[in-house]
């Protein structure tokens, strides 16, 4: 039997083989991860509603299937889990609000249906924050979800029961959803590979938000994407997911893209892993500079310094703009409206008096900003092929639940700073829909995970997932906690 020492750490590419080859069992290994799940999800309460039955007949099937012969896809038999704001067709699915506690949703999300296609065995939900809208994951129906390195430690948000699931050997694979950073923080966070896809890739039809039966709110910036402990999982992941949804393809189909260098030393990689308007914490940055440092030695073409003529401030307040606009459509009556002022009021402060002209421009643009963005980085991917950034300013920090979210703050070496930041480092892939994938990159002095972002072209989501492998080749990857 192969993996037996450490069979819930297996990546999902190679328990795919041994499980197709009849090398190991779907039956046996999905038994063995929810007997882990029994010991040990108490302590972190990544999964929140465990499909254990279902699972094991799914199982059982798998292998039936393969016995006469039969595969069913590229992840047959292979056991995942999904965010709860995933609909899965008569499975309590809440997206951690009160008013769902009890929603049974009658129809599978595209992520659910394309995972089953595939031949994956779903063992559970995991949790998310209240409509996946915090960088915390904790809700009132199912409490808070730990950082698997350090339990009184949050593994970030609102994929953070994704996260934490993978990282503690509950899942081989994990679907999330990112606008905010929603997989990148919490992959960083709890030191496994996570990759937001270029906008538009994997659909979202049955996700929540919007809440059932409401029409699409969505501020055109939102994606599903994998979480897993090895990125050439992510990259399988994608295979199984990406495509338009049936009422669209019609009138097209997908096919990933090769990555564009085929060793680490063709890569021409950009950087930028500080900046006044959101300080990167010291001990994030030795595991950072550690990572160029790596490539450098492996000959790839290193440079510091922002696209010339991106202004970081601009982009993040055009961000900023277009997420609340999001948030705000959801509140009723003039709330939203109000809230959008507030907003616009704040900016126009932080602003000098000149550049806030220009700024108003955009922000009552956002469209024109939007397409101005993502023509300045398709110039930028012409002369240079992958782009680096922390994933946010800290490491996973302590539990906090203060509200309103306005008077948290983050204790950093550098001096704390407004919770509301945590954004500002994934803002940049987001507000130009490009692929960005999370992977660790070591840990802090006092032991927790540090990853890196890598942003790669609109469309090339192989090429930022082919170095993050090739990051793994040179300092390693994901390293087991030890729970």
């Amino acid at each position: 039997m192969p993996f037996k020492q450490s069979l819930e750490f297996a990546s999902v590419t190679e328990l795919a083989h041994a499980i197709r080859e009849r090398e190991i069992s779907s039956y046996e290994v999905t038994a063995h991860v929810l007997s882990r799940i029994d010991k040990l999800n108490p302590r972190i309460n990544a999964v929140v509603t465990l499909q254990a039955e279902s699972a094991l007949e799914r199982a059982r099937q798998a292998d039936e299937a393969l016995a006469r012969g039969e595969c069913w896809g590229l992840l047959h038999g292979v056991p995942c889990t999904v965010k709860d704001t995933f609909e899965m067709a008569g499975v309590r699915t809440t997206a951690g609000a009160e008013e769902l506690r009890d929603y049974l949703p009658a129809e599978d999300s595209t992520v659910v249906h394309r995972l089953r296609s595939a031949g994956a065995v779903i063992l559970a939900k995991t949790n998310t924050p209240r409509l996946g809208a915090d960088w915390q994951t904790y809700n009132s129906i199912f409490g808070v979800t730990n950082n698997p390195y350090d339990l009184k430690r949050t593994p970030g948000g609102s994929s953070g029961g994704c996260a934490a699931a993978v990282c503690a050997g509950f899942s081989y694979l994990s679907v999330g959803s990112d606008m905010g950073g929603s997989i990148r923080i919490p992959a960083s966070f709890c030191g496994i590979y996570g990759h937001k896809p270029s906008l538009g890739l994997i659909p979202s039809k049955g996700h929540i938000p919007p809440l059932p039966g409401k029409p699409p709110s969505d501020s055109g910036m939102g994606v599903r994407g994998p979480l897993a402990r090895n990125p050439e999982d992510l990259k399988l992941a994608m295979l199984a997911l990406g495509g338009p949804d049936a009422d669209e393809s019609v009138a097209w189909s997908w096919s990933m893209p090769s990555a564009r260098c085929a060793r680490t030393s063709e890569y021409r990689v950009g950087f930028v892993f500080d900046d006044r308007a959101c300080p990167v914490s010291a001990e994030a940055r030795v595991a950072l500079d550690a990572a160029v440092a790596a490539l450098i030695r492996a000959g790839a073409k290193v440079e510091e310094g922002w696209p010339s003529s991106l202004i970081p401030e601009h982009q993040y307040n055009v961000y900023r703009f277009l997420s609340l606009r999001r948030k705000a459509s959801r509140l009723p009556g003039s709330r939203g409206a109000l809230k959008l002022s507030k907003l616009a009021d704040e900016m126009a402060s932080e602003a000098s008096e000149g550049g806030w002209d220009n700024l108003k421009k955009q922000l009552f643009s956002s469209k024109g900003a939007v397409a101005a963005a993502r023509c300045l980085w398709r110039e930028y991917f012409q002369t240079h092929d992958a782009f680096l950034l922390p994933n946010t300013f800290v490491p996973a920090f302590p539990h906090d639940h203060v509200e309103p979210r306005e008077e948290r703050w983050l204790q950093t070496s550098e001096g704390p700073q407004p919770y509301l930041n945590l954004p500002f480092w994934v803002s940049f892939a987001t507000l130009a829909g490009l692929p960005a994938t999370s992977a660790p990159v070591g840990f802090t002095p006092s032991g927790l995970p540090v990853g890196i972002q890598i942003i790669g072209p609109y469309l090339e989501d192989a090429t930022p997932i082919d170095l993050a492998g090739r990051l793994a080749d040179l300092i390693g990857g994901f390293r087991l906690p030890e729970i």
